[in-house]
């Protein structure tokens, strides 16, 4: 039996594909480790679950660390989980561009995640103010999909392989963070900084066998074997595991810098409405044990 590491997830998706090989391939348990992956479906009761000590790690957007932080909490961002995923804004049939959205729901998982700002923006940039397109908050992205296939939203951010399959159905995409917010962060990963210091040796094995994972799904010759983790663990077809593939192998590893996370800080500060001072990244983020991982 390794050293137990309780990890919480929002929701599934190709951006998570790490944990799912430093699982299935044994490399947890070659850094000493046993992970439990609990996928909360809310960004909230994970923040929530975190915070309390429910979970040692948790992956998410850097926001929520942010405003956890200027709330008192002492969570931190020790690593970052993925580079920022290609999301797209997925619409019915019937709405063929961002303006048609008026009037109309939109479904988040939270209304104030970072994606869901980030949605603000756009809409914003169409016209569109929050009252023009009501925010409802649905959950995860497997929840948004169907709240979509259900006529309950007229519209969504889907991230892979949710948004492809509704968009084989005939759904439209009418934007997507990557074109619109090309420098923002991607998902990190957080932690309690009183578990990290006492903890600091578990950590950074955690860190070791993700950053082993990355590079296992990075080799060409792995390509097979990772489709088949995707397929098994996402329910996907075959053809988007393959092509999800194709496309990790041509990322850069993931990383979160300062300046990436002053974008962030940006965003939470005109949100809110908080006072200047802003936060200096350090506040938020201690990238100290990555070092450590070696």
């Amino acid at each position: 039996m390794g050293v137990t590491i309780r990890a919480a997830l929002i929701s599934e998706g190709f951006m998570t594909w790490p944990l799912y090989v430093a699982q299935g391939r044994g490399l947890f348990a070659a850094h000493g480790l046993e992970v439990s992956l609990t996928v909360t479906g809310s960004s909230v009761k994970q923040l929530d679950a975190l915070q309390a000590g429910s979970f040692d790690v948790g992956f998410q957007l850097p926001d929520h660390v942010v405003r956890a932080v200027e709330r008192g909490s002492d969570l931190f961002i020790f690593m970052a989980q993925a580079e920022a995923p290609d999301v797209s804004l997925v619409a019915r049939q019937e709405f063929t561009q961002i303006a048609a959205l008026r009037g109309h729901s939109i479904a988040v998982d939270g209304a104030r995640s970072g994606y869901a700002l980030l949605l603000r923006r756009l809409l914003a940039a169409q016209g569109l103010s929050s009252a023009d397109c009501p925010l409802l908050e649905i959950g995860g992205v497997k929840e948004r999909a169907e709240a979509l296939a259900q006529c309950r939203a007229a519209a969504s951010l889907l991230n892979p392989p949710f948004d492809r399959q509704l968009l084989a159905k005939g759904y439209v995409r009418l934007a997507s963070t990557r074109q619109a917010f090309p420098t923002y962060p991607g998902p990190i990963g957080a932690a309690r900084r009183a578990w990290a210091r006492e903890q600091h040796a578990t950590l950074a094995a955690f860190i070791r066998a993700y950053r082993d994972a990355c590079r296992w799904l990075a080799a060409p010759a792995n390509a097979g074997a990772a489709a088949d983790i995707a397929c098994a663990r996402l329910k996907t077809d075959r053809a988007a595991a393959e092509e999800a593939v194709a496309e990790f192998l041509n990322r850069p590893p993931p990383q979160i810098t300062p300046a990436g996370l002053r974008e962030v800080i940006d965003v939470v500060w005109q949100a809110d409405g908080l006072a200047p001072p802003q936060g200096e990244p350090e506040r938020y983020m201690d990238l100290s044990y990555l070092d450590r991982a070696g």
